[in-house]
């Protein structure tokens, strides 16, 4: 009985493993995460990042306040592509490919799926982002 008394004492003594991301100044949407702007807390959050690695590199979706724990979901990969910005369409198919310029309607970062404007018919389509600002189009 007494082993499992000190056993039980021992358990209850361990620090917890699990960890929170959290903000230690204030992080504006569109900002890439620096290391300077977070830090770990010992107290497990559900929902949250629990690795510095996870954060740090990636661009914040909305404003992050200090104190607060980093959510999932709240950061992302940085946007290779800007709203309105002059972007070169790609569309391969077989033996044919045709380059021309669009207009990004919506930011985005490398695989995401973006609507873009055509610049010479002037016709709305969806494209994917590359990993070099290029935007792939299919008729699909």
């Amino acid at each position: 009985m007494r082993w499992l008394a000190l056993l039980l004492g021992l358990y209850g003594a361990l620090p917890a493993l699990a960890e929170t991301v959290v903000v230690t100044k204030t992080i504006r949407a569109q900002d890439i995460v620096t290391a300077d702007a977070v830090r770990l807390d010992p107290a497990p959050i559900p929902g949250a990042y629990a690795a510095l690695g996870d954060v740090i590199g990636q661009e914040a979706r909305i404003t992050l306040y200090p104190g607060r724990p980093v959510m999932l979901g709240a950061v992302g990969e940085p946007a290779l592509i800007d709203r309105n910005q002059i972007v070169e369409l790609v569309f391969v198919r077989g033996g044919l490919r045709i380059v021309t310029e669009g207009r990004a309607l919506a930011r985005g970062s490398a695989g995401e799926r973006i609507r873009v404007m055509n610049m010479a018919s002037r016709s709305t389509l969806f494209g994917t982002v590359t990993g070099d600002g290029t935007v792939t189009v299919s008729n699909e």
